[in-house]
């Protein structure tokens, strides 16, 4: 197939993979400002009403590694139909939800949906896109959608809650979803591979990250005091290193160690969890000093993000640029450098700051930072990765920022807590927003660091084909 028919032929499975991504990212913020109306329809108790929000984050993250290996097996397109049927019926329970158990079973089983959908997606693109030009496009547009889906969230959240009803943030994915399943049609037929899923291995590798990403959440809840959290978290090292031993010895591995093998791979997870730290952390952190602070509504919060959404498309759009100028390893430093340059200058936020000299520039350069560092770490993770092994090293990559999330939320929501220690008064917020962006500013150097001394350092040409993934 020529380049210019591929081209031509392959924007709808583009747009496919791109919506199928977004809806997953969106989800992880669209349901939280609407939590003060359902908490008030529902009449949810305060310590059930943050289980709507983790029930998702829990089983999304908990599950990616699983539902990777099985699109490797069972087929990735039939996965990723299954997982977006799924995610659909989630949606539709969740908006007919009439008490908080509905409401929390409903958002678990999005994230189930979600699990299998994300993985899926990304591994698709080697399959869908044989022309170098093309599936680098893709793997722009998929990272764009990453950054791009938390701030349509909030806004589409904020939008859909004063205009309509908190239930449209559950119902504006069945429309969505059912468009996205008609298109999968046009995406790369892949069949099952032959191998099978260690049950013992499975069930360590699942039980362990549900043990890590409850204690992180427990941990963003109840600050860093939380003695559940710590055990949950001696639990999950436990069982991860039992899975580690099972996988070393397992003749159908859930996760191939051999993926660790390259440096440039490892290097890709590590540096995906550290960016995904900072920006993530600062999205909470500022959200809350708009409306503690400022006293910005839910829309104008939302609205005001607008900034973050152009500089996502801006880096995502440059970094395909760079990757064939450059190597790897430079665009995602540079990329960490420009969102610590960005956290580091929201750091100053005081009680009555400037939108427009402090908060917009701020939130662009972040923005841009995670647009090229995602790029440049999606293709280092992605390319060249056998064809049965597509779907786990792509679930390990989300995974990776899935979990970065999770920290990025508890670290700088503990560090905001601790300096302000429980105080309201607007001075003392402002203090420890302020530390809690210094943290997460460091955090991002430190992934510079991580990304200069372990991602390849060799450019690839324009003219060279990425190793295309079959089946």
């Amino acid at each position: 197939m020529t380049t210019k028919n591929q081209t031509g032929s392959g924007l709808i499975p583009l747009l496919v993979i791109a919506s199928a991504q977004l809806m997953v990212v969106l989800d992880d913020s669209i349901v939280n400002i609407a939590l003060p109306s359902i908490q008030r329809e529902l009449e949810i108790a305060p310590s059930l009403l943050p289980w709507v929000v983790n029930a998702y984050i829990l089983a999304f993250g908990a599950l990616l590694l699983l539902g990777g290996r099985f699109g490797d097996l069972w087929g990735r397109r039939r996965t990723l139909q299954t997982g977006i049927a799924t995610f659909v019926l989630a949606s539709l329970a969740g908006g007919l939800g009439v008490n908080v158990a509905m409401l929390i079973a409903a958002r678990a089983l999005q994230g189930i949906g979600a699990a299998m959908i994300a993985p899926n997606a990304l591994a698709l693109i080697a399959t869908t896109f044989s022309d170098t030009k093309m599936r680098d496009q893709a793997l722009s547009l998929y990272g764009a959608m990453s950054g791009l889906g938390i701030v349509l969230g909030l806004l589409l959240g904020g939008a859909l809650t004063h205009l309509l009803d908190w239930r449209w943030v559950f119902f504006v994915n069945v429309p969505i979803g059912l468009l996205v399943l008609t298109g999968t049609r046009t995406l790369a037929s892949t069949g099952r591979q032959t191998g099978r899923m260690g049950a013992l291995g499975a069930s360590l590798g699942t039980v362990g990250m549900v043990a890590l990403v409850y204690a992180i959440t427990r941990f963003g809840e109840d600050g860093f005091g939380d003695i559940i959290a710590y055990a949950l978290v001696a639990a999950a090292v436990g069982l991860l290193v039992l899975f580690i031993f099972n996988q070393r010895s397992s003749r159908s591995p859930l996760v191939p160690l051999t993926l660790f093998g390259s440096r440039n791979r490892s290097g890709s997870y590590l540096t995906m969890l550290g960016l995904a730290i900072g920006p993530m952390g600062t999205f909470y952190v500022i959200t809350l000093y708009m409306q503690e602070v400022a006293g910005f509504s839910p829309l104008h919060a939302g609205l005001a993000w607008l900034p973050f959404a152009f500089g996502i498309v801006l880096g995502a759009g440059i970094a395909p640029k760079l990757l064939i100028r450059t190597a790897p390893r430079y665009v995602a430093t540079l990329g960490a450098l420009l969102g610590a340059g960005g956290v580091f200058w929201f750091s100053w936020i005081e009680v009555e700051a400037s939108y427009w000299t402090l908060m917009a520039p701020a939130m662009v350069l972040i923005a841009v930072g995670f647009g090229l560092g995602t790029i440049a770490l999606t293709q280092a993770a992605v390319y060249g990765v056998a064809s049965d092994r597509a779907g786990i090293a792509s679930a390990l990559l989300n995974s990776a920022q899935q979990v970065g999330v999770a920290l990025g939320l508890a670290s700088l929501a503990g560090v905001a807590a601790y300096v302000s220690a429980g105080v309201t008064v607007p001075q003392r917020l402002v203090d420890g927003y302020g530390s809690a962006l210094m943290f997460g500013a460091a955090v991002l150097l430190v992934t510079a660091v991580v990304a200069l001394l372990t991602l390849n350092g060799q450019k690839r040409h324009s003219e060279e084909s990425a190793p295309a993934i079959r089946e």
